[in-house]
This record gives C-alpha cells, sequence and structure tokens, in this order.
C-alpha cells in the first residue's frame, strides 16, 4: 500500500544517506585493507556493522512492500538507485581486497608451516656419527581457517 509521498521521500533521503555513508566506510576499508593498516580497518568497524545492520533491515522492508517508496519523487528515486550502484561497486572492490589479503596471509601461514617442518626433519650433527633428529616432544600445530 504506498505511502504518503513526503514519509516515501523521507524513507528515501534515509536511504540514501545510509546507502552513501556506508559507501564512504567501505571504500575506506578497502584502502586500508590494500595498505595493511589494521588499525585503519578497525576504526570504524562498529560503525559499519551497526548501519549494515540497519541497512540490511530498511532495505528489506522496502523490497517486501515497494510502496513505501514509490510515492516518493521520481529524482530521489533516480539518487537511490545511482548510491546503490556505487555502493555495489565499492562492494565489490572490498571483497577483491579482501581476497587478495586472505591470499597473501594464507601464503604466509604456509611459508611458516612448511619452515617450521624443514627445520624440525633435520639431523643433528653430519658425518660417520650423525643421528637422526630425535623424537619431537614439542609439536606445535600451525592450521588456518579457510572461511576467513
Amino acid at each position: 500500500m504506498p505511502v504518503p509521498p513526503e514519509e516515501a521521500a523521507a524513507r528515501v533521503d534515509q536511504l540514501i544517506g545510509m546507502t552513501e555513508r556506508l559507501t564512504q566506510l567501505i571504500t575506506g576499508e578497502a584502502s586500508a585493507i590494500e595498505r595493511q593498516d589494521h588499525q585503519a580497518v578497525a576504526a570504524h568497524r562498529q560503525e559499519s556493522v551497526r548501519l549494515s545492520h540497519a541497512y540490511r533491515e530498511e532495505t528489506a522492508q522496502v523490497r517486501a512492500d515497494p510502496g513505501l517508496v514509490s510515492s516518493a519523487p521520481a529524482e530521489k528515486r533516480r539518487r537511490l538507485v545511482e548510491a546503490t550502484e556505487a555502493f555495489h561497486e565499492v562492494l565489490a572492490h572490498h571483497r577483491r581486497a579482501i581476497l587478495a589479503a586472505k591470499t597473501v596471509t594464507e601464503g604466509l601461514v604456509r611459508a611458516i608451516a612448511a619452515e617450521v617442518v624443514a627445520r624440525r626433519s633435520q639431523g643433528v650433527g653430519y658425518g660417520p656419527g650423525a643421528r637422526p633428529p630425535a623424537a619431537v616432544t614439542n609439536a606445535t600445530a600451525v592450521a588456518f581457517n579457510r572461511r576467513a
């Protein structure tokens, strides 16, 4: 059921504001990931999570009842579509940055694990009196979660 144009316009303005702010936050986070600046990534995490949750709820309501925004002026709805498209582009860039960081991290973990195994498997001494390595009593497991 369509809502009055003033309410629809206010809701569209709110969605535009949330979308643009999320776009800014995600852009900054992607840039920080690329620079490997972990403090900058964490700086706005709380706001990002809060705003993402609110955005998800609002968009779900609009998806379920398009009448909530259908009576808003066409220009405002067009601006919302443009903001949403820009947001999706930034999300795609963010995803690529995260996947790149994940690949680097996994490579480092594998390299460290290989080095640990190589050092532990070296024999003690050399020549006729060399002996195989003693049983490892302080084994250390190295694991990583592929769902990162």
